[in-house]
């Protein structure tokens, strides 16, 4: 009944435990899937993106706008005045000079008393503003703006190239982790299999040493020895078990993949030795080009500044209808007309500001070009570092595959002798010990030969899409 209930337990187990495909990766395979999965890849494309779209913008800056204008009033305020009837006096022309002169009859108590007098009725005024209204279309194109919209428009073409040089730097430390995930994961499985290896040795000896000691030829002393080199084994394997769980998970996280994914990787430590050039040309590298970029832009930024204070010329055409304004209902505005203005803005003094400003600019052009000079220097020395690194990677794989190869016919040779009685049991297990270490430290080498190789051509600038 135990049983029974164990293997039901055990159904369930599969039945929700999630089975992902094993997928078979090579180290050209995992790079491709870590630049199409990797998010800071999106962002750096989005990036790129996102200046296409301002350069068109900035592009656009060139030709003239276009827009329609519109309002209207509603107001229950109006203005209503009545003139009364007037009187004015009549003036006529002077014989002698021929100017008018007031045409008075006599005067009374020294006021004029005029011949005629003109009659004016009275008046209503009843102006209104409710209603009011107006609508046009309006042109504005730029003439000259001291070089902002060419200088402004160059700037946009640069931050293009600049985040299309970023996506290539953002491609090699892609590679890099990529690189260093996968032989990380290939590692910790020659490891396993060097741990396997070495406690089949080991168990072999164990079994020899229990045979020898129920025969009464060897101590129990012999037999625990032994015992705590299988031990040491079994240790080292499930050490490279967990390593290499864990470094499958990594290698998913980096690829895009399910972290619980089964790996099956291809590519072996071996390799095939890289022509080695310690005078690459550094300057086709990503970090280069961008702080390069950057001279260019503080140049374009002093043009930019400079802008500011040259005359600026611009014209605003206007075509529009006005309806507005009704006196006795009548209204006082009621047609189309057209507008043209030229404006001129040029400036004259600004006590010194936009020389202080020019001035600032230039200096910020001068720190991007020490910053590029200083930025060369430490690349020409990672690059030294790169070609060392890997040449002294490519000798410690020559001397460990030495060491291995020295350290196995040593075991086997005191393995002979400790069948002969001549070796004892301490040496021929201090002679297993030793190979199994010679034979990690030369996984770990090549290990570090693959990496260094990576990190030779992210220097040299020969990682490239």
């Amino acid at each position: 009944m135990k049983n029974i209930k164990y293997l039901f337990t055990g159904c369930l187990l599969l039945f929700f435990t999630p089975v992902f495909a094993q997928e078979s990766l090579s180290l050209a395979k995992s790079r491709e899937l870590a630049v199409e999965n990797n998010k800071q890849m999106e962002v750096a494309g989005r990036m790129y993106e996102q200046s296409g779209y301002e350069l068109n913008s900035y592009k656009a800056k060139f030709l003239p706008r276009f827009s329609a204008t519109g309002s209207y009033l509603f107001s229950n305020s109006e203005i209503k005045q009545t003139v009364g009837d007037t009187y004015l006096p009549t003036f006529v022309p002077d014989p002698a000079t021929g100017n008018l002169v007031p045409n008075v009859m006599t005067q009374v108590n020294g006021n004029p008393i005029f011949n005629h007098y003109a009659y004016i009725p009275g008046l209503s005024f009843d102006l209104k503003t409710n209603g009011s209204y107006m609508g046009g279309l309006q042109i504005e194109q730029p003439l000259y703006t001291g070089g902002k919209l060419r200088t402004a428009y160059r700037m946009a073409r640069v931050g293009q190239e600049m985040a299309g040089i970023n996506r290539r730097l953002t491609y090699t430390e892609v590679i890099r982790q990529t690189d260093e995930a996968y032989w990380t994961a290939v590692q910790l499985r020659e490891l396993l299999t060097s741990a396997e290896k070495y406690k089949e040795v080991v168990m072999e000896l164990m079994r020899n040493v229990e045979n020898a000691f129920q025969a009464g030829m060897v101590s129990r002393n012999d037999v625990l020895k032994v015992q705590v080199k299988l031990n040491e084994a079994e240790l080292q394997i499930l050490r490279a078990k967990n390593g290499i769980r864990l470094a499958d998970m990594n290698l998913c996280h980096v690829l895009g993949l399910p972290l619980n994914s089964s790996l099956n990787l291809q590519d072996s430590l071996e390799g095939i030795q890289l022509p080695i050039n310690a005078s690459a040309d550094i300057t086709a590298r990503p970090e280069y080009l961008l702080l390069e970029k950057q001279v260019q832009l503080s140049n374009e930024q002093i043009k930019f500044v400079r802008s500011d204070y040259l005359p600026q010329i611009g014209v605003l055409a206007n075509y529009g209808y006005t309806k507005a304004l009704k006196l006795n209902d009548t209204p006082l505005f009621d047609a189309a007309s057209f507008n043209a203005i030229v404006s001129v803005n040029i400036p004259l003094y600004q006590w010194g500001e936009g020389r202080n400003k020019v001035r600032a600019a230039k200096t910020e052009k001068k720190i991007k070009e020490l910053q590029l000079e200083d930025r060369f220097e430490k690349m020409e020395l990672q690059l030294m570092q790169g070609v060392q690194q890997y040449e002294e990677a490519l000798l410690e794989v020559y001397l460990t595959t030495s060491s291995l190869e020295q350290a196995e016919e040593n075991m086997q040779v005191s393995g002979n002798y400790y069948g002969s009685g001549l070796e004892t049991l301490a040496n021929y297990l201090e002679a297993q010990t030793v190979w199994q270490k010679a034979w990690a430290e030369q996984i770990q080498a090549k290990t570090k030969l693959r990496l260094s190789e990576t990190n030779y051509l992210i220097a040299a600038g020969k990682l490239t899409e």
